[in-house]
Order: C-alpha cells, then structure tokens, then sequence
C-alpha cells in the first residue's frame, strides 16, 4: 500500500511543489487549501502524470470547524497518513507595531499558529493510534531571526519553532518524528500576499540575488522524510547562498 501524505497550503508555492515531488515518488496524497478550483486541477494534473490516488479538501485553516469535519470526514483508509506538511502560512503588512493591522495580526496568528494547531490535533492522533508518523512544521528564518517592522509574523513563526519543539516531546513516546523547516527568502506568492497583491512591491523583494525556490524547499523536506527510521532531524534552516541572516542578503550576486 502507498504511503500517504497530508500537505496543507497545496495549492501553490511549497505546498504544490510538495504535491508534486512526493506523487512523483508514489505517495498518495490528501491536498488541502482554500482555493477549490485550484486543488481540483492540481489533483487531476498529479493523477494524470504520476497515477496516485488524490483526495482534496478545500477549507481555511483558521476555521476549526471546518478543519475538524473536512479532514475527520475522510474515509478511514485516508487517516493512515505516514507525513503530515504544515505548509499553509503567510505574512500580512510589514509595518512597525505601532501601525500595524488588527486585522493582519489575526490572520497571520489564525493561520500560522492556531491553523497549525488545528490540522496537527486530529492528524497527531491519527498517528498515535497508527502508531507512525511524522509531523514537518514550516517555520522561518523569521522565526529564529526578527528584523524591523517584522514584530508579529516573526512571533507567530517563533510560536511555529516553539510548538515544534514541544510537539517533539509530547509525541516522543508513540515513536512520531517531528521537523521544524525554516526557509530563508523563497520566491513563491509569499510577497505578494504580504504587500496585497503588489506585485511590483513584491518582486523588488528578490532583485540582486537568487533566492530559494519553492522545489528547493520541497526537496529538503524530502530528504527530511526519507532518513533511516532511527534517526529524526528536529529543525533544519535553510537559506540562500547569498542570505546570512533574515535581513543581511548580498545583493550583488545574481
């Protein structure tokens, strides 16, 4: 039987390249996000080129409810999950903490950490009644690192390096791995979200340098999956060549 994972935030970015790279690889796969039409056609194109069994749930991860009776809904065969991704995240403003949003605040909060939370409660116990598993959480450089105007995106991927450690001891005695992945600068849809659809904005992010790419990432995550049963990597950073810290970035290098 194939083994099957979980990827929440599938339908772009590091979560689609994560889709990609495990069906490649003969995993059966359980997509997640928001966008319906988007997971559709993801599942049909993985179907159609790697002949996996594709199910897709489309809910906001913000939203218990949903979360609890879209992935508890699930056929019991589907609960087997051998990798779970905590990919859905995302940044929102870049402003001093005097002048941030409430509103960014809750979404980047929801999602980030309480998101997480809720995906990894039900899937978590799906594990231990398995009795396998492992849990990848996407953290950040920003997690580690917090630069100017960054103030609560860094403390919810903090929480997310945190939660990680925690999840790590908690679940230690039913033999479930747990990995922290934290990226440094990726060129995915990140920035867009941030700056709300600016594009221009957004691109200016990665000018002068070559920054991570959304497979670069997926293929560290499946070397993080694929070591030996005894041996468990517990928080990988992960950055571009010409990226040192969060905000130090040579820029001349293209």
């Amino acid at each position: 039987m194939a083994k099957i994972a979980l990827i929440t935030g599938a339908t772009a970015g590091i979560g689609e390249a994560c889709a990609y790279l495990f069906a490649r690889n003969g995993y059966d796969l359980i997509l997640t996000g928001r966008r319906q039409d988007r997971l559709d056609a993801l599942a049909q194109q993985l179907n159609n080129d790697f002949n996996v069994r594709i199910a897709v749930a489309a809910f906001d991860v913000r939203i218990k409810e949903q979360v609890i009776h879209h992935l508890e809904s699930l056929p019991d065969d589907w609960k087997n999950v051998d990798v779970l991704i905590n990919n859905a995240g995302l940044s929102q403003g870049l402003d001093p903490i005097q002048k941030g949003s409430y509103d960014d605040w809750d979404t980047m909060i929801d999602t980030n950490i309480k998101g997480l939370l809720y995906v990894s409660k039900v899937v978590s116990n799906w594990m231990v009644n398995n009795g396998f598993g492992h849990i990848v959480n996407l953290g950040s450089i920003a997690g580690k690192d917090v630069y100017a105007n960054g103030n609560v995106y860094c403390a919810t991927k903090a929480a997310v390096d945190a939660l990680s450690k925690g999840m790590r001891i908690d679940l230690l005695q039913h033999g479930i791995k747990v990995t922290a992945i934290h990226p440094g600068a990726v060129e995915t849809e990140f920035s867009e979200v941030r700056f709300k659809g600016d594009k221009d904005r957004a691109k200016k992010v990665y000018n002068g340098f070559t920054p991570l790419t959304a497979v670069d990432v997926a293929e560290t995550i499946w070397f993080v999956v694929t070591r030996p049963a005894h041996v468990n990597i517990n928080d990988l950073l992960l950055m571009p060549t010409a990226q040192a810290t969060a905000t130090l970035i040579d820029r001349k290098n293209n």
